[in-house]
């Protein structure tokens, strides 16, 4: 049965940009003007366009055209913004104030639901929106795909092609040049970029958040692949990887509205390793190249789908939900179990497996131990 009461859908992205934003915006369009008969306003700059002089327009079936393979998003989006801050420890506090004003903006501009594109610290946001009694569907888009209760978010098929077609060039330079070669790629608190691209890749090393390494250990792999004859290492590390006992490397420390940012990691592995082995090291940091640029069909489809549904889901009446990708079909999840943790690699899963089984390292002493076992036996 269709819900009587929205009759406008306001629409925003938020978080940093990934591919397929636009596909989603597309497909939410076409669906509530061309299925409902709905009308779009769409909120510029994430939660900040309902703030003060408000930044919204009317986005109607023209305004969508030709999106599908764009990158980026023609709302605007961000990763910072007045609706996270920070107390003097580092913990994350609502300003109540900005959202009694943003609701009191949601009603003078005759919003009557909202669908929110992003990852969990937006759809955190977006719950919060939930709990104060606006009808809320959220999208689930990261390139990290450490989203809880979906199986993949749109974005990061993307951003694996551009990781693993990187690894492939920087593959015939590392054999040409007998170097070793590191790729720092995103995932801040999850390794599944890293994983995916290492293994479709063929590196030799893999080094992610969940499994800390032994910066001996792996450069004992270079040095036992040089003994066996091959002068050259390809390694990929995830941006949040750390040694065991160490700490996540960043760039900087935040402040109250924007949490520290990471990055470092490669560069620190490509000097300890060069001092370790002898070996000429290189480091390439991936960075946003992974997030811009035009989606692949398959976040296009996932994009879509995603879009669709969350139309359909506010007209059948539910409210506080995220769309995601179960057993090859989308559902819907309650907002508050798709937040309550991030979808982290499992040590000891069948990918892990696969890579361990082909020869990939992921730095951990555990290996070393393994091996004189093996050997023994």
């Amino acid at each position: 049965m269709m819900n009587s009461l929205v009759r406008t859908i306001g629409l925003l992205t938020g978080g940093g940009d990934a591919p397929g934003l636009n596909a989603v915006i597309r497909a939410v369009v076409k669906t509530a003007i061309g299925e409902y008969g709905l009308r779009v306003i769409g909120i510029e700059d994430s939660f900040e366009g309902l703030l003060g002089a408000t930044r919204t327009r009317e986005l109607t079936s023209k305004d969508v055209r030709g999106l599908l393979p764009r990158g980026g998003t023609i709302l605007g989006t961000r990763n910072t913004g007045r609706f996270v801050e920070r107390d003097e420890s580092g913990r994350e506090i609502k300003p109540d104030w900005l959202y009694r004003e943003a609701l009191a903006n949601l009603e003078q501009l005759g919003i009557d639901a909202l669908i929110v594109i992003g990852g969990e610290g937006t759809l955190t946001i977006a719950a919060e929106f939930a709990r104060m009694g606006v009808p809320v569907v959220g999208v689930p888009k990261t390139i990290d795909n450490d989203l809880a209760c979906t199986e993949l978010t749109f974005g990061f098929a993307t951003a694996l092609d551009i990781a693993t077609e990187a690894l492939d060039r920087l593959h015939t330079t590392a054999e040409s040049l007998d170097r070793v070669m590191l790729l720092e790629v995103m995932g801040r608190h999850t390794g599944w970029i890293a994983l995916h691209s290492g293994i479709a890749g063929g590196a030799d090393v893999i080094l992610i958040p969940e499994i800390p390494f032994s910066m001996e250990v792996v450069a004992e792999k270079i040095m036992e692949r040089e003994r066996c004859g091959s002068q050259f290492s390809t390694i990929v590390v995830a941006e949040g990887a750390r040694e065991v006992g160490g700490q996540q490397i960043y760039q900087d420390e935040g402040d109250r509205h924007r949490a520290p940012r990471l990055g470092g990691i490669g560069l620190y592995c490509r000097d300890c390793l060069e001092r370790l082995t002898g070996k000429e090291t290189r480091c390439v940091v991936l960075g946003h190249l992974q997030r811009g640029g035009r989606p692949n069909a398959f976040d296009r489809m996932l994009a879509t789908c995603f879009g669709t549904n969350a139309v359909r889901a506010l007209m059948n009446g539910e409210r506080g939900v995220m769309v995601a990708l179960q057993a090859a079909k989308i559902v819907t999840v309650p907002l508050a179990e798709a937040i309550s943790n991030i979808k982290t690699v499992p040590p000891d899963g069948q990918l892990v497996r696969t890579a361990r089984d082909v020869g990939i390292s992921f730095g951990s002493p555990d290996e070393v131990k393994h091996h004189r076992q093996s050997v023994g036996a």
